[in-house]
């Protein structure tokens, strides 16, 4: 399963690192697009050490990637700042998460803004919850809460970063739905999958339910072709707990035999 997954991971980096120019960047609608933008974040969050123990699956949602588009079209390198209270701009999200990338077109990729977000993971120490840099694109990516994400990128011939003017640039931003990043654990370390709701099932590590999620199919690393994994939270807990028993179980049974 490590090897399918790492293969499939590589696919979807290489389908979306290609090189864009100004006309060629994909709208939020196009499905290639969402694929990448879903299953990066995915396998991000699936991956997380210490391991999380009631990560929810994250899935697309139209309304987060207009309100990314309607944004990034201001091509200002700072965050939307109707994203909570009192204004709302999503029908089911009091407040919104978001991350920005802005960098050349010629190195722009789904899979390397929503990375390099992650990589603050450097910076940041689960167990004290410190962060010697910035860490807010890294918890936002893993908040284990957010299960919503839209996305959407600009060509802006000037976007202001600081005291710099870069030009020429791809514009990226996601939005996320329920906001992260409160004074908190971004997660809950434990066993993947052993903290999930009972009503969820275990996919790609995630803890995921179609009705929850308002989804009739997932963007799924390991099961492209599965709507929802069949594994749930009691088999995931199993399947961590077992190997030490049946090593145990031999240990003693051949004591056993050699008295």
């Amino acid at each position: 399963m490590q090897v399918t997954l790492a293969m499939t991971a590589w696919m979807v980096s290489m389908v979306s690192s290609y090189s864009y120019s100004g006309s060629s960047l994909p709208d939020i609608n196009n499905e290639t697009f969402i694929r990448s933008c879903v299953q990066i974040h995915n396998k991000l969050r699936s991956e997380v050490k210490p391991t999380a123990s009631g990560m929810l699956y994250m899935t697309w949602d139209t309304d987060l990637a207009k309100i990314a588009k309607a944004w990034a079209k201001n091509c200002q390198f700072e965050h939307n700042s109707q994203l909570g209270p009192p204004h709302k701009l999503h029908p089911n999200f009091t407040a919104l998460g978001e991350n920005i990338w802005t960098g050349s077109l010629s190195i722009f990729s789904v899979s390397s803004a929503i990375t390099n977000w992650y990589d603050e993971v450097q910076y940041y120490d689960f167990e004290t919850r410190k962060c010697s840099r910035k860490c807010g694109h890294y918890t936002q990516v893993v908040w284990a809460d957010s299960y919503k994400v839209g996305c959407a990128v600009q060509f802006c011939q000037r976007v202001f970063v600081g005291h710099t003017s870069l030009t020429n640039v791809a514009h990226f931003i996601c939005n996320y739905g329920p906001a992260g990043n409160y004074p908190t654990w971004p997660y809950k370390k434990g066993s993947t999958c052993s903290a999930c709701h009972p009503n969820d099932s275990c996919l790609d590590n995630l803890c995921s339910n179609p009705q929850r999620d308002k989804v009739t199919r997932y963007y799924s690393i390991v099961y492209p072709d599965w709507p929802i994994s069949t594994r749930n939270r009691y088999l995931s807990l199993f399947l961590t707990v077992s190997p030490p028993i049946l090593i145990l179980t031999a240990i003693i049974t051949i004591l056993v035999k050699h008295k």
